[in-house]
Order: structure tokens, then sequence, then C-alpha cells
């Protein structure tokens, strides 16, 4: 599995967890190994402009998905096939404000965008409130599963 990681932004980011994350979030959907993943890390104005771009909307945003391939979720005996899963796009000046808020750290924040950015490629959404239980709790359970698994390797 191919993931690479450009940070663009001025913020120092623990770039291996973000690794360790989107190998255990695309290990858990069950995608293919010869898929490839893009995260790149941009400053609010970079993000800003890909927001008005793409979303039509002001201002920076946490997270943007650029589905490439329109891969889906496989299942253990059938993965995913090979292809481009796309792109991450996420800021972490945006991130350190929505952990403050949230009472946790940057970096746990970015591994929540990360996750919620992989699921986006991966064909999920949150428009409709039983798409937003679902897309929500697989995110849930693969921090969960991250967070055990890093526990157990330290």
């Amino acid at each position: 599995m191919s993931i690479e990681i450009n940070n663009e932004s001025a913020i120092p980011v623990d770039e291996a967890a973000l690794l360790r994350l989107a190998d255990f979030a695309l290990g858990a959907m069950h995608v293919s190994q010869e898929a490839d993943l893009n995260i790149v890390l941009v400053d609010e104005a970079a993000m800003e402009q890909l927001h008005v771009q793409w979303m039509d909307e002001p201002g920076p945003t946490d997270v943007l998905s650029f589905p490439m391939d329109e891969l889906r979720p496989g299942t253990e005996d059938t993965p995913t096939p090979a292809g481009l899963l796309g792109d991450i796009v996420l800021c972490p000046q945006v991130a350190e404000g929505q952990a403050e808020t949230a009472g946790h750290s940057t970096l746990q924040e970015l591994l929540l965008l990360t996750t919620h950015g992989i699921l986006h490629l991966l064909g999920f959404d949150h428009a409709e409130p039983e798409e937003e239980r679902e897309m929500f709790g697989i995110q849930r359970d693969i921090l969960l599963g991250f967070s055990v698994q890093e526990r157990s390797t330290r």
C-alpha cells in the first residue's frame, strides 16, 4: 500500500502516526495493498481556497476528500481492487482549534480527521441521519482499534 504524506503547512505534525493510522484504517476497511492514498497538510489560506473552489463555501475547513477511482470497502475474502483511493487534505490550524474545543490533542484531532477523510474516499457520507450513524460508528471503531494497537506496541 502506498501512502504518501506531504506537509505543506507551517505546523509540525507527527506524520508517522498519521501513516500508521491510515494503514490501520485501510486494513480495517479491507482496502487492497495495491491502493494508493495521498495525505496533504496545508495552511488556512490554501484550505480556504480549496473549500471555496470545490465546496463553494467560504473560510477554511478541517478536511477535504478527493476520491479518484471510487473504491469501496472490501471484505476479508474480497478486498477492494488495486487503484487510486484519492487525496485527503487536512488543515492543522483548523484541527488545532477543534482539538482545543474538544479537549484533546491536535494529533488526536488529525487522526480523527484522517479517518473521516478515508471514509469519505470509500464512499461514506453523513448527509442523512442513518448515514451519519453508520459513518461515525465505523470512524469510532477504527479510532478505538488504532488506539488499542498503539498502546500494545509501546
